[in-house]
């Protein structure tokens, strides 16, 4: 302990005595950081340069205490910290969990009248025009960092609006594959509604027609058929007619958009032909979200082919 207070106070050997030629070499730029808003460099740094160990340095600080204002020097926050890791600042710090203390370059003269040897004052020399360098430095690029920040501002503008328009644009397909209808898929027994909603919206997507093959159908199939559009033809091929849904169509179509009825005992499946598509549907439409069924979307045939093999 004697022995370091005799190098802070220049009794014994200077506290670069033992660094040789050391802080000749050394950069003092780069330890030059940007904390806060103003200048400064780490204790840890400036006891590199003047060859004494940080402890050291801030026992001598502290004995002058009254000596080192707040904005001569302050001690850097788990914040401040954080930055300077950010910025591969602190690696070289090794697993000092010590929070440092940060020089301005007040504080750095300051240091010279502490550390009273003449190694001392001529770091503290080569400081000061390093920090003098760094602000003749800013000064000159001035201009230029006013357009790199606003070049980065409008980065951060564009990709802000890229991001909204990016999310807009999913929004978008989003109700767009809402709207689209399943080309295939399986209703379990229960989705009553969920099958009813399908067979809905199948029937208002259709533009010019709409043809029904099912031999089962009574009166709630054409109510289905009226959340056609209007303007859309809609046509039931069932292979039995009976008095009373004969009737029920009758009573329909005074009232409503004709809804053709016609014979046809040849299909054993039911499909439902929306325009040009044809869709086979394991259940009767009366039926649907009762039992278990399937449906899909053939791609291998048109509604006109088929139409053409229930007129052959």
């Amino acid at each position: 302990m004697a022995k370091d207070r005799e190098k802070i106070e220049g009794k014994a050997s200077e506290p670069v005595a033992n660094c040789g030629q050391l802080p000749e070499v050394i950069d003092i730029k780069p330890m030059i950081r940007v904390i806060r808003g103003q200048q400064v460099i780490i204790d840890r740094d400036l006891a590199l340069l003047y060859g004494v160990e940080t402890r050291v340095l801030n026992q001598a600080v502290k004995r002058n205490s009254e000596r080192f204002p707040d904005d001569f020097m302050f001690q850097l926050s788990k914040e401040d910290v954080e930055i300077l890791k950010s910025q591969n600042v602190t690696s070289s710090w090794g697993g000092d969990r010590r929070l440092p203390y940060a020089f301005t370059e007040q504080g750095i003269a300051m240091l010279s009248s502490v550390l009273k040897s003449q190694t001392a004052v001529d770091v503290n020399i080569r400081i000061m025009r390093a920090f003098v360098s760094m602000r003749r430095f800013i000064a000159t690029n001035a201009q230029l960092f006013q357009r790199l920040e606003t070049i980065e501002y409008h980065q951060l503008e564009m990709k802000q609006h890229q991001e909204v328009t990016d999310k807009r644009i999913d929004e978008v397909f989003k109700r767009l594959d809402a709207n689209i209808p399943p080309i295939q898929g399986i209703f379990y027994d229960g989705q009553v509604f969920d099958a009813y909603r399908f067979v809905s919206d199948l029937m208002r997507k259709a533009k010019r027609s709409i043809v029904l093959i099912d031999n089962y159908v009574d009166d709630t199939v054409l109510t289905l058929l009226d959340k056609r559009e209007n303007g859309v033809t809609a046509t039931i091929y069932t292979q039995r007619i009976s008095s009373q849904f004969q009737l029920d169509v009758d009573r329909h179509n005074a009232q409503y958009p004709l809804i053709e009825i016609k014979l046809f005992n040849k299909a054993h499946d039911r499909f439902l032909l929306v325009d040009d598509e044809v869709y086979h549907i394991g259940a009767s439409i009366k039926d649907l979200g009762k039992k278990w069924f399937g449906f899909t979307l053939m791609r291998d045939i048109t509604a006109t082919e088929l139409i053409n093999k229930i007129k052959e």
